[in-house]
């Protein structure tokens, strides 16, 4: 299996508000970068696309080591939030409807392809790849050609 690392990273101005997301693919010695920006989105589901658009951009199953400084994210997984949430009918701890709940089901669908390790990065702590998935997701989010987050629902 190819060892993959992937840098991701989300940002959005204002919650919701115009939003983007940054990513960096590394493979042996090799970089490719991918960022798309959101008419009206949150921050985590932009911190999710992120995550979602590298994993998809795989195009062999991978062991991967995939970076973020969304705890949202790294939680979700790390702390067997999903598997609870499934488990629960897709309700949180406060029996609601969790949110971007299809989000969550593509990357279900993706870990079930590629061997995912999460791992945490402190944002904004001068980290070459998070500063750069920093910049594109930011970039993203203050561009020219925006698209609509299908699956965002004001509330």
């Amino acid at each position: 299996m190819k060892e993959v690392t992937i840098f991701t990273d989300g940002a959005c101005s204002g919650n919701p508000g115009k939003g983007g997301y940054g990513v960096i693919l590394s493979y042996n010695g090799a970089k490719k970068e991918l960022s798309q920006g959101f008419e009206c989105t949150t921050n985590n589901r932009m911190e999710l696309l992120a995550a979602l658009s590298g994993l998809e951009a795989l195009k062999e199953p991978c062991k991967v080591k995939l970076w973020s400084d969304s705890k949202y994210l790294i939680d979700s997984v790390n702390k067997n939030w999903i598997a609870s949430w499934q488990k629960n009918g897709w309700k949180n701890s406060k029996k609601e409807p969790v949110k971007n709940r299809e989000l969550f089901e593509r990357l279900i669908e993706l870990m079930n392809v590629h061997e995912v390790e999460f791992c945490w990065v402190k944002g904004h702590d001068g980290h070459p790849e998070n500063e750069r998935c920093d910049f594109l997701a930011t970039s993203a989010a203050s561009g020219d050609n925006l698209e609509i987050d299908t699956g965002y629902v004001q509330s």
